[in-house]
């Protein structure tokens, strides 16, 4: 019986060393995990603050460009209202102009053009 006892020690022994091997295997493991876990979340949070960055300048230039656009277009309207009021006033000045030099043709003309629309209207 002492060679059966000796072979369950021997049998304990190793299996105790198995365990503590699969023990410390386990937790290197364990730690691993732990570290690529936390590899991952910086390169998260890197990446994040990367994006961030990105939509922020993004938007100063969509808005700067916005920006520039209204400020062109209300160049632009300005400048046709200037020339719309310009040729507002050329209009009225050469009627005056007409009007002052050819009195009797500018109401034949009014009297010619009242009757035409009102011809039109009787319509």
């Amino acid at each position: 019986m002492s060679s059966t006892d000796g072979e369950l020690g021997m049998r304990n022994l190793a299996d105790k060393a198995t365990y503590e091997r699969l023990q410390k295997d386990v937790t290197a493991v364990k730690n691993d995990i732990a570290a690529l876990t936390d590899q991952i979340t910086d390169a998260l949070n890197s990446f994040a603050g990367s994006a961030t960055k990105q939509a922020r300048r993004g938007y100063k230039q969509a808005r700067a460009n916005a920006e520039q656009t209204v400020d062109d277009l209300s160049e632009r309207g300005g400048a046709m209202m200037d020339a719309a009021h310009d040729a507002a006033s050329s209009i009225g000045e050469s009627l005056e102009d007409v009007i002052t030099e050819r009195p009797l043709a500018t109401v034949g003309l009014a009297l010619g053009l009242g009757f035409l629309i009102g011809v039109t209207w009787r319509r």
